[in-house]
């Protein structure tokens, strides 16, 4: 059935921003692990297994005990106020929602929304709609498109609009892999980090992994994050032997994209190499991912076998070159929605920050 509008004749058009993040458990317990699990591992499009093979392993094998063991990894990292997923995503909204009212006049409302979780794409979207958007920016804060986290996003935008019988006018952003503020942004962290800590002998650039048979099938992720890599490497000027892109995150006995982190940091250490640091480019936002498997089991992993020092790099946060990249990526998806001085004041503003952050390289 579908919704009632709330359209009203003469009422203003107004411009919304939608960031959408992976999502998070609302507390690090069993109880709230089990129905997010749940919730992610029957996704169709997370777990391609038919459902007839999928259904009596997720039931009778994995939602029974994984949620007690990812608990006691989530109460690692969990922060004060909260899980650091959504915490970083809800600072990044505040400060886009800023850099976005002191570039323009008339700025866009800006939310954000988790994929898996609350609160729901579904949720924030009749939300704005509440607001008087007629027209929303989809900003999944994924750089490096694939089926399994963008497409993922997108599939609850457009269930959302297949309720509605008056549709706001929806763009989507696919991907950021490659944007200079994106891999500007980056670098200078990691610059950053080296300035106050010193260098590695080995840069490891992990992204999340994905099961091998996505590629096969045509999925564009593993060619996007070896980009990235490559870019930020060349950001950096570090020769081919000091940074390894690798994947990590592996579920399941099939084979996922290689070479696998865990095995490229055992390698590390048997090599005896004395300092790695790494980075995790896929995350815009610290998560289980990046706290707890890198920061924790990643380092153990290497020092267990003979490496010396461990180091991990933060994801960007609420680093301001990357709230002011996210402010380009927008503005530059927001042209002819925008009033005319505000897009030629987002254009300008683009262009001021590609001249700082030429002269900052």
């Amino acid at each position: 059935m579908l919704t009632k509008s709330t359209y009203c004749h003469g009422a203003p058009s107004r411009t919304g921003v939608l960031l959408i993040n992976l999502g998070t458990p609302e507390a690090p317990n069993a109880q709230a692990l089990r129905p997010y699990l749940k919730e992610f591992l029957s996704n169709r499009r997370v777990i391609e297994i038919p459902r007839l093979i999928w259904w009596p392993i997720l039931h009778g094998f994995i939602l029974p005990f994984r949620p007690k063991e990812s608990a006691e990894k989530y109460a690692k990292v969990w922060l004060p106020e909260g899980s650091p997923l959504k915490v970083h995503t809800e600072r990044q909204t505040k400060l886009l929602r800023q850099a976005l009212q002191s570039r323009l006049q008339n700025p866009p409302l800006v939310e954000y929304a988790m994929n898996i979780g609350k609160p729901s794409v579904a949720e924030v979207m009749h939300r704005m709609l509440q607001q008087g958007c007629d027209r929303i920016l989809i900003v999944p804060l994924f750089p490096q498109y694939a089926s399994s986290s963008t497409a993922a996003a997108m599939d609850n935008v457009f269930a959302v609009m297949n309720t509605l019988r008056n549709q706001p006018a929806i763009r989507t952003i696919k991907q950021y892999h490659d944007h200079p503020g994106y891999i500007a942004a980056l670098a200078q962290n990691v610059r950053d980090y080296w300035a106050a800590h010193g260098r590695p002998d080995k840069l490891v650039i992990s992204f999340h992994g994905t099961p091998r048979a996505s590629l096969d099938k045509g999925d564009p992720y593993h060619c996007a994050c070896q980009k990235t890599g490559r870019l930020l490497s060349e950001a950096l000027e570090l020769d081919a032997n000091q940074y390894a892109v690798c994947f990590q995150s592996r579920f399941g006995r099939a084979k996922w994209l290689t070479p696998y982190t865990a095995t490229t940091l055992t390698e590390l250490g048997k090599a005896q190499t004395p300092r790695v640091d790494v980075i995790c480019p896929g995350f815009v936002a610290d998560c289980l991912e990046t706290l707890e498997e890198i920061a924790i089991e990643a380092k153990n992993t290497f020092i267990a076998a003979g490496g010396k020092s461990f180091h991990y790099i933060p994801c960007l946060n609420e680093c301001s070159d990357w709230i002011e990249a996210l402010a380009d990526i927008a503005c530059a998806h927001l042209q002819g929605w925008l009033a005319t001085e505000d897009s030629e004041a987002a254009l300008q503003a683009s262009r001021d920050r590609a001249l700082r952050m030429g002269a900052k390289d």
